[in-house]
């Protein structure tokens, strides 16, 4: 099992999860936060943090929202203007703003 972020944190970036997440495994995309589904550890603790409900429990598959369905595609595919998928970087705050997205995120609309 991992979490993802889902559709309530598009374009929100609340932050509360990153501050609790205790192996740094919620990067920053230019629209969303995306978990690193390698990374995360499975602890919960984005869930119960997130005022928005943002972050899902992902077990034995994809959630059913498309939104959090990128988390994994983010880590695993080459995302606009990177040669290559980001996959495990070892900790978000060491790497950065990623400040881009999946295609599916940047073309979302609410």
């Amino acid at each position: 099992m991992a979490y993802a972020i889902g559709e309530p944190c598009v374009d929100v970036k609340d932050g509360s999860c990153v501050d609790v997440c205790p192996v740094d495994a919620i990067y920053e995309g230019r629209r969303k936060l995306y978990i690193n589904p390698g990374e995360c550890i499975d602890c919960g603790a984005c869930a119960e943090a997130c005022p928005g409900g943002a972050p899902l429990a992902v077990r034995g598959g994809p959630p059913g929202d498309p939104i959090a369905e990128q988390d994994a595609a983010f880590f695993r595919h080459s995302l606009p203007g990177r040669d290559g998928p980001l996959g495990r970087p070892g900790g978000a705050s060491a790497y950065g703003p990623v400040g881009v997205d999946t295609e599916t995120v940047r073309a979302y609309r609410a």
